[in-house]
């Protein structure tokens, strides 16, 4: 027997208020009480090795560039400014050394051409160790 059969029967229903206020906690407690494990802050042991000096480089070979683009190679001025007479005047300031460091002085204002004409230089006589020359401000 039903006796109640004029009344509506009522659907249930999920409230997800409380249950995402209870996450919610959950997750704010989760984020307080956990550590993070941070590289900086790990004790380590470098290996250690033992190594020898460098070999100390001869002498280098100072190439000065001036703003109108005449050269000096070791304070001696460089009478023509091409290519062959520079890679000449290399190889005398080289003298025995088999591939000496090439350090290029040149001012703010040479040619782009000048420097290049340099490092040409250098490739015809043989040399690959080049190294420029800078000025902090």
């Amino acid at each position: 027997m039903d006796f109640r059969r004029g009344k509506l029967r009522e659907e249930p229903e999920i409230n997800l208020v409380p249950l995402i206020d209870v996450l919610l906690v959950i997750l704010i407690f989760l984020m307080v009480t956990t550590t993070y494990s941070r590289f900086g802050e790990l004790k380590i042991t470098l290996p250690e090795a033992s190594a020898e000096k460098p070999p100390q480089q001869p002498n280098p070979i100072n190439v000065t560039v001036d703003a109108r683009g005449h050269y000096m190679v070791n304070d001696s001025i460089v009478s023509s400014s091409t290519v062959d007479a520079l890679s000449l005047e290399l190889r005398k300031a080289a003298g025995d050394q088999k591939d000496p460091v090439i350090v290029i002085n040149a001012d703010a204002k040479s040619t782009h051409q000048s420097v290049v004409n340099v490092m040409e230089a250098a490739r015809v006589s043989g040399y690959t160790h080049i190294t420029f020359t800078t000025q902090s401000q």
